[in-house]
């Protein structure tokens, strides 16, 4: 029976996004991905979090030659916990994508790391403060971009050799 709902949910998902679905991924039969513009991150994520029930699990980021790629992760645990997660690309230059802390609360602090760590501007976030870096942290420094270098960290090991 659960796995029944559990492909019921996932054909759902397909069905009602197919226009917002810009590619679709299924790495094991409980894993999918599928991405999308990032224009469309707030009615995918409201679908899957309010209308389908999805839990929201966590939020990742990662720099890639394209630009940074955000994917917000879901799980489907009613339905035989299969884990979607919905893949975004914003461009360095304008590095922004809406935030979906408003409607899951629960996205609030890791939109904050990303953020801080990537350089992802999360528009309409409600607390967009520092989470991780110090106050005297540079806000135009992000240490998990592939461009950042810790001049610092650099030449004290170049000192200790």
């Amino acid at each position: 029976m659960a796995k029944e709902k559990s492909v019921d949910v996932i054909s759902r998902v397909k069905e009602s996004l197919k226009d917002k679905i810009v590619s679709w991924e299924e790495k094991s039969p409980r894993r999918y991905y599928f991405t999308i513009k990032k224009a469309d991150i707030v009615p995918v994520a409201k679908y899957l979090f309010e209308k389908l029930g999805a839990r929201f699990i966590t939020a990742s980021g990662v720099d890639t030659p394209k630009g940074i790629e955000i994917l917000y992760h879901f799980s489907f645990d009613k339905e035989g916990g299969k884990v979607v997660s919905v893949r975004l690309l914003t461009p360095k230059q304008k590095c922004e994508v809406e935030s979906i802390t408003p409607f899951i609360p629960g996205a609030g602090f890791i939109e904050r790391e990303i953020q801080e760590l990537l350089g992802v501007k999360f528009l309409n976030h409600p607390d967009p403060r520092p989470l991780l870096t110090s106050e005297d942290w540079p806000r135009d420094k992000f240490p998990l971009r592939t461009d950042y270098r810790d001049t610092d960290f650099t030449n004290e090991k170049e000192e200790n050799k």
